[in-house]
């Protein structure tokens, strides 16, 4: 759908970080044939903005306060399958990429990328193309098709979305309750997770993985 007054397509912005969402809406406005028509900071905003104002493309962070980007990412899919979704991350995309796909994303952007990228990403799919890496793009054609695309490349790559979600924050030391309040989960059902977690990395208590959640974070933060 078009901004009737501009002729431009019309973008949502769903990011926790205010200067971030603020500056990326900017560039976007100065930019003849696109312009944001909306923002929100979590993803219960991010859905309900989307159903709203009815955007061409929304640029969803995976990383919120409040919600999962991936989970929203998977809600708006499902309720708009042909609304194209640009996931935008600062984690490294050999982990997140292709969760992101199977969410629903058709692009994935780091946050330490140029704006230009993003706006690249942004008419790719506006222009009915996906925005992946080779790399990613050879990952999913591997989930297609190969014969070993169920092998996990990594131990980690056996955690559920919200499993990863749990083991980072596990990383940034949040206790349970902590966890639970921020992903508006109960104690018991975290609790459970962190025991999904230990039984498929083969971790033997707490401290072993509270260790390995560090260690991720830290590796993760090396690429």
């Amino acid at each position: 759908m078009k901004n009737a007054a501009s002729g431009k397509r019309r973008v949502v912005i769903v990011d926790d970080h205010p200067l971030f969402c603020e500056g990326l809406g900017r560039v976007i406005d100065r930019q003849p044939d696109i312009v944001m028509c909306g923002a929100a900071a979590d993803a219960a905003g991010g859905l309900a903005a989307s159903r709203k104002l009815k955007p061409d493309v929304v640029i969803a962070d995976l990383t919120l306060e409040e919600g999962s980007g991936l989970e929203m990412i998977e809600c708006l899919h499902a309720e708009q399958p042909k609304l194209p979704i640009l996931a935008l991350s600062a984690h490294p995309e050999d982990v997140y990429a292709v969760r992101a796909y199977r969410a629903g994303a058709r692009g994935y952007v780091m946050k330490h990328e140029p704006s230009a990228r993003v706006l690249e990403a942004l008419r790719r799919l506006l222009n009915g193309q996906m925005a992946f890496s080779e790399g990613v793009i050879s990952q999913v054609m591997e989930l297609g098709i190969g014969k070993d695309a169920s092998l996990p490349r990594s131990p980690v790559e056996l955690l559920s979305n919200r499993e990863l979600e749990i083991y980072r924050a596990i990383g940034l030391g949040r206790a349970t309750r902590e966890i639970a309040a921020r992903l508006g989960l109960s104690v018991s059902t975290v609790e459970s997770y962190r025991a999904s977690i230990k039984l498929k990395l083969h971790l033997r208590n707490a401290a072993e993985l509270a260790a390995s959640a560090a260690r991720f974070l830290a590796e993760e933060a090396a690429r």
